[in-house]
């Protein structure tokens, strides 16, 4: 039995963008999804707990070919189901092992589709917990590369690395295209509000491509993005938080353009900056889930607690652990 855990992610900028090729900078916070992956003879049993903040209960057993009754849309679960299937399976190419039998057992801090990299970090995690369980030990880069497989796959080719890459690394890093790196960066006051909900990855990415490939100015407003990013990175590097929370409000304003926020997400963002946060946008692939403010006093989370629609706001610090082994035994 082994147990390995992954950090979860907010996107400084760059969501959406960066299925194009355009740079983003996600960052890893210290809300973390935990694998513990024990072999057995054949088959494969999954047990997933907490996969929300309110938290339910998945459990399903034989090929996963079944479904279990919750009370979770169906995209969810078929998601859900699509990504640890699809992690076993590298599990079982980088073992060089074939019909392997596992218990996956998930316990998450970390919402399920609210654009804080859930997916990311129960795939980054199950790699990790399933080939030590073999005996095989790979690098975070490896991991990172066969986590953004499981990703691809189940999104119908329109992932990036961005999430892999930064939930098996920690940290903050950017990633465009296949240049995926770490870079530095200041201590920054994440707020995070949650309202309850959780976005349709897929059809959020494939809404953006609709766009895109239509109108002229919807690629433009993804370059845009793009041009955000970069200019991101300078402020990073001079630690001006000011100007990377003006950035963050810009790119909030490009991301409901394409039409991947909410109202919800929207009132949020809003409730925070009324509040004083430098900045804030919403995280991820949209359509509900999570906003992230910069703020280091209590002001925002004040704010977001009294916003009709948001059902949790609570800070996160920049966790500089990426994929970790908890426990082998």
């Amino acid at each position: 039995m082994v147990t390995a855990s992954a950090p979860g992610k907010v996107y400084l900028f760059g969501e959406h963008a960066v299925v194009y090729g355009e740079p983003a900078v996600p960052c890893a916070i210290e809300l973390r999804a935990e694998v513990t992956v024990t072999q057995r003879e054949d088959g494969l049993r999954v047990q997933a707990n907490d996969l929300s903040l309110d938290g339910f209960t998945v459990e399903y057993d034989g090929d996963a070919s079944g479904r279990p009754d919750i009370d979770v849309s169906d995209s969810l679960v078929d998601a859900a189901m699509g990504y640890v299937n699809e992690a076993i399976a590298q599990v079982e190419d980088a073992a060089g092992v074939e019909d392997a039998g596992f218990e996956v057992q998930i316990d998450s801090e970390i919402p399920l589709g609210a654009g804080l990299g859930s997916s990311a970090a129960v795939a980054v995690a199950a790699i990790d917990a399933g080939t030590r369980e073999l005996g095989v030990e790979l690098a975070p880069e490896e991991i990172a590369e066969r986590a953004y497989r499981v990703e691809n796959e189940v999104q119908d080719g329109q992932a990036s690395r961005a999430d892999t890459f930064c939930s098996a690394m920690g940290g903050a890093v950017r990633v465009e295209g296949e240049d995926c790196r770490q870079i530095g960066t200041p201590d920054l006051p994440f707020v995070i509000g949650y309202d309850g909900g959780a976005g349709d990855t897929g059809a959020l990415v494939a809404g953006v491509r609709e766009l895109r490939e239509e109108y002229g100015f919807a690629a433009d407003t993804v370059e845009a993005i793009g041009d955000i990013v970069r200019c991101g990175e300078q402020a990073l590097a001079d630690g001006d938080v000011a100007e990377l929370g003006q950035l963050m409000n810009f790119n909030h304003g490009l991301l409901s353009a394409l039409g991947v926020s909410s109202r919800s997400l929207d009132a949020m963002v809003w409730a925070a900056r009324n509040a004083g946060a430098d900045g804030a946008k919403l995280t991820g692939a949209g359509g509900g889930g999570c906003i992230v403010a910069l703020d280091d006093s209590p002001e925002t989370i004040t704010a977001l607690e009294y916003t009709p629609g948001c059902e949790q706001a609570l800070r996160a610090e920049l966790d500089a652990e990426g994929v970790h082994t908890e426990g082998h035994r």
